[in-house]
């Protein structure tokens, strides 16, 4: 079975992801997760880091050739700042480069994080709660995606909203991802995407943030994906999990989601059909997914992100030390950061995908993988 684990601090020397199961033969292009890695550093609103960063990565073990060789594969990203880090972040117990942040950050880590660990220096805390980590999930979503393109399934995040203003053309193809990958705000819409531009301008010149609303989408999971038998097998809720994983997310609905709460019955589900040999629904108001198991329709989720925490206004905290009040720490930060999310949480739902499928079909190489799909997908024609 699938899984990854990252490693590495927002200033420390890299970031580190090490995935274990990927199966032999699958083909890995340092320019393409390179090209994955700068998708999630774009996005009108993204802060002064973004702007330093080059997420230099280097594959360190588990590939040859171009190909995954069936163990371990580790790739460092690189942080470009750390030089100018190394006193702050050094892992030598001698070195003390600087004084303690005691104010934590109205929602942010910082405060939990002290109480939990015992330590009066907030930076102990966010330096690894910081979004800067999702670069190593980039990685490990770029990997299962590449792994899920070998079985026909492709997936694909944009974002509908941003503070008030939100998207309201159709839903994008995969066709569409060049263009949303042009946009500003990764919006398929594009004349919503100006006024998206313009939210986050207006926040930035109030020296606030804004939040808004995600979309993932996932074509060509076959239905059965995922499990009704264990709760912890069921699809929606790992998809669920990994998409709220991400920092500032609050909220996760697949398919209409909340929308559904306030309907009948009769109002809610997506009629079953059959013509020309396969079954059809009348919608797809499930978000692709039944009983905890993929049914054959596109995979939909939405996530609501909140504005980012730190701000350009004062907020006002305590200081831990000496339990007075005190404006809390700032630090650099993004305006908005719903357009980096979205990458993220597609790579997050390809990993989940990846992750259930290998569980179901297994295969030690990659050709293993593709034909024990193919078969499926052909006893399912057959039904």
């Amino acid at each position: 079975m699938l899984r990854f684990l990252t490693a590495g601090e927002s200033h420390g020397p890299a970031l580190v992801t090490v995935v274990e199961g990927l199966p032999a033969g699958l083909e890995v292009d340092p320019a393409a997760l390179a090209a994955d890695l700068a998708r999630r550093r774009r996005g009108h609103g993204r802060g002064r880091r973004m702007a330093v960063e080059r997420d230099e990565l280097e594959i360190v073990g588990g590939v040859r050739f171009g190909r995954t060789l069936g163990g371990p594969v580790a790739v460092v990203v690189h942080n470009r700042e750390w030089p100018r880090w190394q006193a702050v972040m050094a892992p030598d117990p001698e070195a003390r480069g600087a004084p303690a942040l005691t104010a934590p950050r109205p929602g942010h880590a910082d405060l939990a994080g002290m109480l939990k660990y015992d330590t009066h220096d907030a930076r102990e805390v966010f330096e690894r709660a910081s979004a800067r980590e999702t670069a190593a999930r980039t990685v490990a979503g770029h990997l299962a995606g590449r792994l899920l393109s070998t079985v026909g399934v492709t997936v694909l995040g944009h974002v509908v909203a941003i503070g008030g203003v939100a998207a309201s053309a159709p839903r994008p193809n995969p066709e569409d991802r060049r263009r949303i990958d042009r946009s500003r705000v990764r919006s398929a819409d594009a004349g919503a995407a100006a006024a998206m531009v313009g939210e986050i301008d207006r926040a930035r010149r109030a020296r606030d943030t804004v939040g808004g609303v995600l979309e993932v989408l996932a074509y060509g999971v076959p239905a059965g994906v995922g499990s009704h038998v264990h709760w912890d097998r069921r699809l929606d809720g790992a998809l669920a999990g990994a998409v709220m994983s991400i920092p500032g997310i609050k909220g996760v609905e697949v398919g209409e989601g909340f929308g559904l709460a306030g309907l009948r019955g009769s109002a809610a589900h997506d009629g079953i059909s059959y013509a020309a040999g396969a079954f059809r629904r009348d919608g797809n108001r499930a978000g692709g997914i039944e009983g905890g198991m993929s049914n054959g329709e596109v995979i939909c989720l939405r996530a609501a992100m909140k504005p980012p925490s730190s701000l350009g206004l004062p907020t006002g905290s305590v200081d831990v030390v000496g339990k007075g009040a005190a404006p809390a720490l700032r630090q650099r930060s993004d305006t908005c950061a719903v357009p980096a999310a979205a990458v993220v949480a597609e790579h997050m739902v390809a990993w989940v995908l990846a992750v259930e499928m290998t569980r179901q079909f297994g295969g030690d190489t990659v050709g293993d993988f593709t034909a024990a799909v193919e078969a499926y997908r052909r006893r399912l024609a057959g039904f």
